[in-house]
């Protein structure tokens, strides 16, 4: 598909999401009041539940994308998904499945050289920072547990290289309006290796000139900026910061029902009944 027909199609699409009517359950999150959150990190792996989308789930199922909207580069080895530059700078991968309001798990090991810096960035604009922070007294907006460039984690939740880590996050969009401005604030809230590390944290327009959708960007991102900007709807991005930090175990649970599976490049745009067909046969891999 021509960026000429995904920006037409964008505009399109722009419109159909705006139409959407909120749920039942959103609508009692707009009321102010959210259902405890508190995720069990002790074991992991950690299972997805039942109505959850799995993002990577080992070599069978990798609903990632590289910034142009084709297959990774990154390397899957032992069924753990690696971050790597290769031959390009910034490598960081989008998610295939788009979403509003959701929670988020990943897990991820640092290496045993190196600071490990990657990182998630959700809807491409508020990054949940992944880097060794270990035994560091005094955590700022930079650390492991941070929401990098806005808040510094409430304690030091950050492992050895080494070990596995967890993070579940809960993340509701900030609103705009039909001008894309915001007119309420987004919230997190997340969890580090059992530790409370932020706590409906509010916020509002990116502050980083180097998250996906401003820096070495792509027409693939632009266009779903564009889109998400107007819907609210966007994806997760996993970051390459030249640190060889690897991923397992990576999963969204839709807290409403506007997410969908966006095209990879070249793709055409399914129709409404093969959206819902996408995301059911999505739900289905991870068992």
């Amino acid at each position: 598909m021509s960026w000429m027909l995904r920006s037409l199609f964008t505009i399109g699409f722009v419109l159909l999401l705006s139409a959407s009517v909120v749920t039942a359950q959103d609508a009692s999150s707009e009321q102010g009041e959210e259902e405890p959150f508190a995720p069990n990190q002790e074991n992991l792996p950690v299972a997805p539940p039942e109505d959850a989308i799995v993002l990577f789930g080992g070599k069978d199922v990798n609903l990632f994308l590289d910034k142009e909207g084709k297959k990774v580069d990154w390397p899957v080895e032992d069924g753990e998904l690696i971050s790597s530059r290769t031959d390009r700078l910034q490598n960081h991968i989008v998610s295939r499945l788009h979403f509003r309001d959701a929670e988020i798990h990943a897990e991820f090991k640092l290496p045993e050289k190196g600071s490990g810096n990657s990182g998630i960035y959700i809807h491409g604009n508020y990054e949940l920072q992944v880097i060794n922070s270990f035994g560091k007294e005094n955590p700022n907006a930079g650390d492991a547990g941070a929401i990098y460039g806005f808040f510094k984690p409430l304690v030091n939740a950050c492992k050895k290289p080494g070990e596995w880590q967890v993070y579940d996050i809960r993340y509701r969009a900030p609103r705009r309006d039909g001008d894309g401005k915001i007119i309420e604030n987004g919230r997190i809230t997340a969890w580090l290796n059992g530790q409370k590390v932020q706590d409906k944290a509010e916020f509002g327009e990116p502050r980083s000139t180097y998250h996906p959708y401003r820096f070495i960007t792509t027409q693939y991102l632009k266009d779903i900026w564009a889109r998400q900007k107007a819907t609210m709807v966007g994806p997760v991005f996993l970051q390459d910061h030249n640190a060889p930090t690897r991923f397992r175990n990576v999963w969204v649970r839709a807290l409403d029902d506007l997410s969908f599976m966006y095209p990879a490049a070249e793709e055409e745009e399914p129709e409404e009944d093969e959206k819902k067909c996408d995301k059911e046969e999505g739900e289905k891999e991870q068992d």
